[in-house]
This record gives structure tokens, C-alpha cells and sequence, in this order.
């Protein structure tokens, strides 16, 4: 019986020491963001369409009446501005961290900054275009990592799209589809944050399922229509793949691409600015 004790205990050990080494490499995969992750699970709603598109909504007047948002945004900001870029060793873990600090940095902006106290109702409300002598909310160096401070466009184009990466082949266009603009015009935002695990799944679900919206995506009398994105960043979908076109059929799915296939010409679907709130959403408010 004492031999079956010690046998017993010893599996016992390797099993919890095994899960310990799990637990950390999970927790370390992700615990820079934890406390975005938590913002995103009980704040964002996404909602499946047909052909399995996806679009995903922020509630922030719930996040607002909840009494664990402001200090979650303060405990993700301490992290954020303390972080040692170092930790970055991987294309993976790079490219995951950047997109997790553009998406987090923009919902902050949102539930932070509110004029007399409501909600914007575009990012544009903080102007630049309503307002051209006001540095609008892309440019404004006013989100801190490792001590240093970034706009959004740093994040996006200066380092995810800019020079650095694209000479590592770290460059990837589909990190369109995957940082979110607070606007209903975006590519949904995830209630899953990017780790350096998840990031290839991610970002080739997330492009196939906002391809597979007509947000994003439609033919209609044989004419192809496709987001703005693609006429703002059409370098990057050259770049990457040939054409738009060729962009898109390489990563939309089989049933898309057909349609894609069968379209003449090439046209913009009007970028919708509206802030990415469920009421904006018919799809949602169904």
C-alpha cells in the first residue's frame, strides 16, 4: 500500500508540475492583455450571418455601467506602458502584440474620451475631418508602450505595414482585417485577443469571414463591390498577393471567390464611420 502511495504521489506531482509548465506557457502567451480579454468577453457582441460572415458589436454603455471596466483599462495601460519590447521575439508574438495594442488603445479612446460626457458617435467626432485644425484620434500620440508614446497610425502603419516588418517578412495585409477602427465600416473585432498561438487562425478567419459579409464584400448585376479598405491600402493587397482580386480570392472562401470570379469591374462600398455600437447593427438589433 506504501508503494502504491508513492507511486500515486510522484504521477500526482509530474501531473501538476506538467500542468503548471501549461498554465505559464498559456498565461504567458496571453497575460499581457488579460485584463483587455476581459473587456472584450463581457463587452463585445459577435453575431454570425449567413455563409458564416461575421460582424462584431462594443457595448459601451454596458462597459461604462460596469464597475470593473475603468480599473481593467488602468491595469491594461500600467502593463502596456511597462512592457519590455524585448519579450518580443517572434514574428507571432510581434505582430499579435501589435494588433492587441490597437484594438485596446482604440476601445480605451472610446469609453475614456467623451465630450460632455456621452459617447462619440464616429472617431471623427474627435476631429480631423469635422474639425481639420484638430489632430484627429489616429494621429494623436497619446497611447504609451514601454515608456514610449504612440499614435495609432505608429502602431498600424508605422510598425505592423511599416518599413521594419516588411524587411523581416514580417508584413502581413491581412492586419486589416484584424485592427479595429471602432467604426461599423471595420472588420469585426474578436472577443478573442491575438496571442502568438492563435494569430495565424485569426487572421485567415477573420479576413474569410468579413469577405463573406456584404460590409465588406457583394456583386451585384455581375460588378464587384469590396470595402474602402481596399482603395486606401490597395499597395499592401498588391504587395502581398498581386492584385486586390487576387488578394481576395486567395483568402475569401470557395463560395465567395465563384462570385468574385464571375464579377466585372471593381467598385467601393462607402465606408460606414458610425461608432461600432450594437444599435448600429440592424444584423444585430434583429
Amino acid at each position: 500500500m506504501t508503494g502504491y502511495f508513492s507511486i500515486f504521489s510522484k504521477t500526482l506531482s509530474r501531473g501538476l508540475i506538467a500542468l503548471g509548465f501549461l498554465s505559464a506557457s498559456v498565461l504567458a502567451d496571453t497575460s499581457p492583455y488579460e485584463p483587455f480579454q476581459q473587456l472584450v468577453t463581457d463587452h463585445l457582441i459577435e453575431h454570425m450571418l449567413p455563409g458564416n460572415g461575421l460582424v462584431s458589436a462594443f457595448d459601451y454603455e454596458s462597459a461604462l455601467a460596469d464597475d470593473k471596466t475603468l480599473p481593467r483599462l488602468e491595469r491594461q495601460r500600467s502593463r502596456l506602458a511597462s512592457f519590455d519590447l524585448n519579450q518580443l521575439e517572434t514574428q507571432a508574438q510581434a505582430v499579435a502584440f501589435w494588433i492587441n495594442a490597437y484594438n485596446f488603445f482604440m476601445i480605451d479612446q472610446i469609453l475614456t474620451e467623451r465630450p460632455n460626457g456621452q459617447l462619440v458617435s464616429s472617431v471623427w467626432d474627435y476631429g480631423g475631418r469635422i474639425n481639420p485644425f484638430v489632430k484627429n484620434v489616429f494621429g494623436r500620440a497619446h497611447f504609451t508602450v514601454a515608456g514610449q508614446a504612440y499614435s495609432l497610425d505608429d502602431i498600424e502603419k508605422g510598425i505592423l505595414l511599416g518599413d521594419d516588418y516588411q524587411a523581416r517578412g514580417w508584413k502581413d495585409a491581412r492586419v486589416h482585417f484584424a485592427v479595429n477602427c471602432a467604426s461599423v465600416g471595420c472588420p469585426p473585432l474578436r472577443a478573442e485577443i491575438y496571442t502568438a498561438a492563435n494569430l495565424e487562425r485569426l487572421l485567415a478567419e477573420n479576413t474569410r469571414r468579413a469577405l463573406s459579409t456584404e460590409r465588406q464584400l457583394r456583386v451585384e448585376s455581375g460588378r464587384l463591390y469590396v470595402s474602402e479598405l481596399f482603395k486606401w491600402y490597395e499597395e499592401d493587397f498588391q504587395e502581398a498577393s498581386g492584385s486586390n482580386r487576387a488578394f481576395i480570392l486567395e483568402w475569401a472562401t470557395p463560395e465567395v471567390s465563384e462570385r468574385v470570379k464571375s464579377a466585372a469591374g471593381l467598385s467601393y462600398i462607402d465606408y460606414d464611420w458610425s461608432l461600432n455600437t450594437p444599435e448600429n447593427f440592424p444584423e444585430i438589433r434583429r
